[in-house]
């Protein structure tokens, strides 16, 4: 009788990961291509007449450390339909590189649904398999998942370094900066979403909302970070979509307001996977993220950045119908009870009124129901803030004045001449040991006698260093005081000119105000602890200078 060959109607498998690419060299990452595999397969396959190919499935990009693959899953599909009984792969790390479930599925799915598997070049066919093919399977899936992880592990350990010398590893650069042409792990500045981030931050300093900004600039027809990045080309996974446009959202402008990259300072690993296998994202510990400060280039100062970073801390909603916040908007505090103080508007006849009033006594928690007009409030803040500002421009020019007269540089000259004794001193101590051990070596002098003298001149010697140190770190804190410019205090006399209130010089001079019964006020200047230090600095030098007289 004419024997029957069984028929298979056949499924082609090919995968390859970004991390076989990365981890191989390229002759071996060219041999494992999709077009190779396909080819090796087609090539194995042209005279075996039982076998027909019914459907080539590619997952091109997709880690073999899990199933979740988009054709994977079509190809089950097919074979729990009945259309396909047979898988070819070239070998078993294309079918997959995790033990537990390649193990599932080829030990208990494939036979459950009589599926044939063939991995050419580990020579397995599932038809003809014996309990040593069985052993060669399980062995062959452990080493493909050891594989993974030694490759995770190494790919790890690659960007953690690349991350401490301040390289940039992320997919796409932010906002505001690209990729450097000759060095992507570098950023430079992008001119046209730099200029937009400084608009962002400008209009921020100057009172407006994250939600008015975002309004703004969608307005401008600017676009936002996600479509500007599609338009430049960038290769995002979902692709260019035409015909789709995002607007800025107050999210995306939160984000780049209190993104320090934009100081040049660059900080990578704040997310992570736990492992290879897991591929859900988490939030580091903070103590494990790379901060490298003063990386690249920066589109935004230090100065305008922390001024942002405080006004994002304050209470500062903007009023029905307005763009922008009040200048003392998060600032005015009731000095009684600690609450905020609430801004009302009251219309009388054709004109309206503005008052600060006690948020506790509102809410009935107990506080008188003082308040204060607006239009009060605002003159006797820039009255209290233009005396402030007048007595830190004189304290500079008094500064400047001790310093530059004559006793100042006497004084200099006599720290200058003490050091020089003192290293004298040491010197001569080193020189009298070097004589002291000749002495001994021509028999003037007794090894007893010598351990003891050369012991008292080391003690000396180490008395005179530490004097030596002290006056080192006298004349450089002195030195540091003359040339070191104190930045918050010409942060000040920028605005000694000052004609009325406005957000950034509240938020960059005041730290609170607080408003008592009686409309008393108390305003706390920012930098009150320095302006203490350098008032009694100045008071300090001054009686220097008087001793210098006497």
């Amino acid at each position: 009788m004419k024997q029957i060959t069984k028929q298979y109607q056949a499924a082609v498998y090919v995968r390859l990961s970004k991390e076989d690419i990365a981890a191989l060299s390229g002759k071996k990452a060219e041999s494992d291509s999709i077009a190779n595999q396909k080819q090796f397969i087609f090539d194995y396959l042209k005279d075996k007449s039982d076998i027909h190919i019914v459907s080539i499935r590619e997952d091109d990009g997709y880690t073999g450390t899990n199933f979740d693959r988009p054709n994977f899953q079509l190809m089950l599909e097919d074979i729990k339909a009945g259309k396909v009984n047979c898988v070819v792969v070239k070998d078993l790390s294309r079918f997959g590189r995790e033990y537990i479930n390649a193990g599932k599925y080829i030990d208990r799915l494939f036979p459950f649904y009589g599926v044939r598997l063939i991995a050419i070049n580990d020579g397995i066919d599932t038809i003809t398999k014996d309990s040593s093919d069985t052993l060669n399977i399980t062995l062959k899936n452990l080493i493909n998942d050891n594989y993974c992880r030694d490759i995770s592990l190494k790919i790890r350990s690659h960007l953690e370094i690349k991350r401490k010398k301040g390289q940039f590893t992320g997919s796409f650069a932010p906002y505001g900066y690209r990729k450097a042409e000759n060095d992507h792990n570098r950023l430079e500045i992008d001119e046209y979403a730099a200029n937009v981030v400084q608009d962002i931050f400008r209009w921020k300093l100057e009172g407006m909302s994250q939600d008015s900004i975002a309004k703004r600039l969608t307005e401008q027809g600017v676009l936002s970070p996600m479509d500007y990045k599609r338009s430049q080309g960038e290769n995002f996974k979902t692709g260019f979509e035409t015909g789709s446009k995002t607007n800025w959202t107050a999210v995306a402008i939160r984000r780049i307001l209190t993104n320090p990259v934009y100081i040049g300072t660059l900080i990578q690993g704040i997310r992570t996977k736990p492992n290879y296998k897991i591929k859900t994202v988490i939030v580091n510990e903070e103590d494990k993220w790379i901060k490298v400060e003063n990386n690249h280039e920066a589109i935004i100062t230090r100065r305008s950045f922390d001024l942002v970073q405080r006004l994002m801390l304050l209470d500062t909603r903007t009023a029905p119908g307005q763009t922008k916040v009040f200048p003392l908007a998060g600032l005015v505090v009731c000095g009684d009870c600690q609450s905020p103080m609430t801004r009302l508007t009251i219309p009388c006849e054709k004109k309206k009124y503005q008052y600060y009033v006690c948020d506790g006594n509102r809410k009935k928690n107990g506080c008188s129901s003082h308040r204060i007009s607006e239009e009060q409030l605002l003159s006797s803040v820039l009255s209290v803030l233009q005396e402030h500002i007048k007595l830190i421009c004189e304290m500079d020019a008094c500064l400047k004045e001790i310093q530059n007269t004559p006793l100042r540089k006497i004084h200099t000259r006599k720290q200058e001449e003490r050091i020089q004794k003192v290293e004298e001193q040491i010197s001569r101590y080193k020189q009298l040991k070097i004589s002291l051990y000749e002495d001994m070596q021509d028999g003037l002098l007794s090894k007893e006698d010598y351990t003891d003298i050369r012991t008292q001149y080391d003690l000396r010697i180490q008395e005179a260093q530490k004097v030596h140190v002290q006056l080192l770190k006298e004349r450089e804190m002195e030195l540091s005081d003359q040339t070191k410019p104190h930045e918050w205090v010409q942060e000040f006399i920028a605005h000694r000119s000052l004609q009325e209130l406005n957000r950034i010089v509240a938020v960059e001079c005041i730290e609170k105000i607080y408003v008592y019964e009686g409309k008393k006020l108390e305003v706390v200047f920012t930098h009150m602890q320095d302006f203490t230090k350098l008032l009694e600095h100045i008071q300090q030098l001054q009686n220097e200078d008087r001793k210098e007289v006497i």
